[in-house]
C-alpha cells in the first residue's frame, strides 16, 4: 500500500491518522534503520503535532533508538539541523500547507535531503508487516533536547547573503506567518536584516484562524490590503511549515510564484556565469527564456521537492524550485526553504536598488493559471488515460513525465493527479492571460467529463 505522496505522508487526523497509525509508522522506521541510530524529530504547530510526536518519540525509544528532539521549527530548519546534529534520519511531523485537519510525516536522510522512493517503500512494507517486540529494559533508547535549531538555521541563511547591505536599506515589510512554524524564525531573520516589520497571523495556532495555510493569492487578501496601506515595500507570506514563500509588491499585487522562480533563477545563473536550473513539469517556460542568455539550461522533473532536490544533487544545479514558492538554494541546503527565499529576494532588491514590480517587468511575459478538480483516487487513472488520448490527438508534443503535459509553440497545459489529496490539478500557461485561462477551463471541463464517464 502506497502511503507516501509527493512530499511525505499526509492524512486526516483521527482516521486514518490515529495513534495506532503513528505507532506503525514509527515502528516501521525503527525496523528500517539500525537500532541505536540517532534520529532527529521536529514538528510544526498543528494541534495534533504534540500528540503524534509523543507517540513517535516513545515508540522509537522503546525500539532502542537515540532521539534528538529539535522542537517546533519550520521544515527547512529541521532539514538544516539533521546533518548538523549527526542524525541518521530526520522525522518531521507536518502536513505543510494542508488544512488543519491533516497531519503527517516527512522523512529526511542524514544529508538533509528527502529520503528516496526506495526507502519510502521499505518503510511502507514494514508498516504492513508484524511489529517487532520492544527492546528489553537495558537496551532502551535515550532522548536529548536540541535547542539550537533557530540560531543554527538563521546563521546559515545570513552567511549566504550580504546581510549588511540589506540592513542598510531598512526595508519596510509586512510578514504573514499563517499562524505556522515560521513564527519562530522569520520575524527574527527580518529583524537581523534591519527590516521594519508589520506582522499578520504572527502567533502559533494550529487551527489557522487567520487564513488557510497555503499562501495563494485567494488566501492572502489581508496581506494584499495591508502592504500598501502601511506603505510597505514588500509583503512576505509563508505556508504552515514555511518551506514556501509568496510575495506581494508595494502596490498590493500578488506576484505569482513562477515569476519569483524566474527572477531568482536568472539572478543565480547570471552570477554563476552558466548553470542548470531544475524545476518540475509545472515550471514556467519563462525560466528557459530568462536564463538562456547567461548560458543557463532547464532540467524538468516530476512534481515534488524530492524529485527536484535529487536531480539538483545529481546534476550540480545552481538553482531549483517549484512555481508554488518552494525554492531551493543548493549552496545553503538542498531543500525548499521559505526563509532563505525571502532573504535571497531581499538581497536582490538591495543589490538592484529597484522595487520588485520593476524587476518583474523585465521578465519574459507569460501567464499561468492553476485549477483543481475533486477526483476520487479510484478513477483518476482512467481520467488521465482519457485525457492523454484526447490531448495527444490535438497537440504537437506530449510529455508524460508526470501526468500529461501538452505543449505548443507558445502555450502548454498539464493535467496531473495530486500526490497529497484526492484532486486532479490543472496548469496552463500562455503568453496571453486570456488564452491561459481558456486552456485551464478547457482542461477542467475535460477532467470533469472524464471523471463522470468513469463513474457511469
Amino acid at each position: 500500500m502506497r502511503r507516501f505522496g509527493t512530499n511525505g505522508i499526509r492524512e486526516i487526523v483521527g482516521s486514518p491518522l490515529s495513534p495506532e497509525y503513528a505507532t506503525a509508522f514509527a515502528s516501521a522506521v525503527s525496523a528500517v534503520f539500525p537500532v541505536g541510530a540517532p534520529i532527529a524529530v521536529g514538528w510544526d504547530g498543528r494541534t495534533s503535532s504534540p500528540g503524534l510526536v509523543h507517540v513517535v518519540v516513545g515508540t522509537l525509544l522503546l525500539r532502542g533508538h537515540r532521539v534528538i528532539e529539535l522542537g517546533l521549527l519550520p521544515t527547512p530548519a529541521i532539514q538544516y539541523s539533521v546533518p548538523r546534529t549527526g542524525s541518521q534520519l530526520g522525522v518531521i511531523v507536518t502536513a505543510s500547507h494542508n488544512p488543519p485537519e491533516f497531519n503527517g510525516f516527512k522523512c529526511v536522510a542524514a544529508d538533509g535531503l528527502e529520503i528516496p522512493r526506495t526507502v519510502e517503500e521499505r518503510i511502507e512494507s514494514a508498516m504492513e508487516a508484524p511489529r517487532a517486540p520492544s527492546a528489553t529494559y537495558d537496551r532502551l533508547g535515550s532522548s536529548i533536547r536540541d535547542d539550537g535549531g533557530v540560531d543554527r538555521y538563521l546563521a546559515g541563511i545570513l552567511q549566504r547573503i550580504d546581510a549588511a547591505r540589506v540592513a542598510r536599506r531598512k526595508l519596510r515589510l509586512v510578514l504573514d506567518c499563517a499562524n505556522g512554524a515560521s513564527v519562530v524564525t522569520s520575524p527574527a531573520l527580518l529583524h537581523r536584516l534591519g527590516a521594519r516589520v508589520a506582522s499578520l497571523n504572527g502567533h502559533i495556532d494550529g487551527t489557522f484562524p487567520g487564513r488557510p495555510s497555503e499562501p495563494t493569492e485567494a488566501n492572502l487578501s489581508d496581506l494584499l490590503r495591508t502592504v500598501p496601506s502601511v506603505g510597505a515595500e514588500l509583503g512576505i507570506a509563508h505556508d504552515g511549515d514555511a518551506d514556501r514563500a509568496a510575495f506581494v509588491d508595494a502596490r498590493g499585487r500578488f506576484v505569482p510564484g513562477e515569476k519569483i522562480l524566474t527572477l531568482l533563477a536568472r539572478d543565480r545563473v547570471a552570477r554563476a556565469g552558466s548553470g542548470i536550473v531544475v524545476t518540475p513539469v509545472t515550471g514556467s517556460r519563462a525560466v528557459e527564456e530568462a536564463i538562456a542568455p547567461f548560458g543557463g539550461k532547464v532540467m524538468y522533473t516530476r512534481v515534488g521537492s524530492p524529485s527536484v532536490t535529487h536531480a539538483m544533487q545529481e546534476s550540480g544545479a545552481v538553482f531549483g524550485g517549484e512555481e508554488n514558492g518552494g525554492l531551493i538554494f543548493p549552496e545553503h541546503q538542498l531543500a525548499r526553504d521559505g526563509a532563505m527565499t525571502a532573504a535571497a529576494l531581499l538581497d536582490l532588491l538591495a543589490r538592484e536598488e529597484r522595487p520588485l514590480d520593476q524587476l518583474v517587468e523585465g521578465l519574459p511575459r507569460y501567464s499561468m493559471v492553476k485549477l483543481k478538480v475533486d477526483c476520487p483516487i479510484s478513477v483518476r487513472d482512467q481520467v488521465l488515460e482519457r485525457l492523454t488520448a484526447e490531448l495527444r490527438a490535438e497537440w504537437p508534443e506530449i510529455v508524460t513525465l508526470d501526468g500529461v503535459k501538452a505543449i505548443g509553440p507558445d502555450a502548454w497545459i498539464l493535467v496531473r493527479p495530486s500526490g497529497t489529496e484526492p484532486l486532479i490539478r490543472i496548469f496552463a500557461e500562455a503568453r496571453d492571460a486570456a488564452e491561459a485561462q481558456r486552456l485551464a477551463e478547457d482542461g477542467r471541463r475535460r477532467v470533469e467529463a472524464a471523471a463522470a464517464s468513469a463513474w457511469s
